[in-house]
């Protein structure tokens, strides 16, 4: 994944803190959030710390038959020294290099799976017998 240089967090946001590129084929859908249950940012009152922030990636692929493969990745961005978080450009790409490869990890599994309960190859059929001629 290429850093936008120009990003805080290397990728263009929105509003809600969500993303969407395209990786090695892929639609990864980002986002960026903290853990706070208000609008302001403040401290724990328990740690004295600001929230740590998440950076996820998520992948989803679609085929037939309602058959949907996934991968996620996530990335936590912590504060220093009780300050709030300052954005890291690199943890996107983190979060977007682990949904890969557990997208290319589940791929795997779900492929060992299918060609353990493949239905065995049918028996060939047997040389039908040629019919007797007829007696003159």
């Amino acid at each position: 994944m290429n850093i936008d240089p120009t990003e805080p967090w290397g990728v263009a946001i929105d509003y809600a803190g969500r993303a969407t590129l395209t990786e090695d084929g892929h639609t990864v859908d980002v986002r960026v959030y903290d853990n706070s249950l208000s609008h302001t940012l403040r401290r724990d009152p328990v740690t004295g710390q600001y929230p740590s922030v998440y950076v996820t990636a998520e992948i989803t692929e679609r085929g037939s038959g309602d058959a949907v493969l996934r991968g996620s990745g996530l990335a936590i961005v912590d504060g220093v020294d009780g300050a709030p978080v300052v954005p890291d450009p690199t943890a996107a790409q983190r979060a977007v290099t682990a949904a890969l490869a557990d997208f290319q990890a589940r791929r795997s599994a779900l492929a060992e799976l299918c060609a353990a309960w493949a239905p065995p190859a049918p028996e060939p059929t047997p040389e039908p017998t040629p019919e007797p001629a007829p007696a003159p």
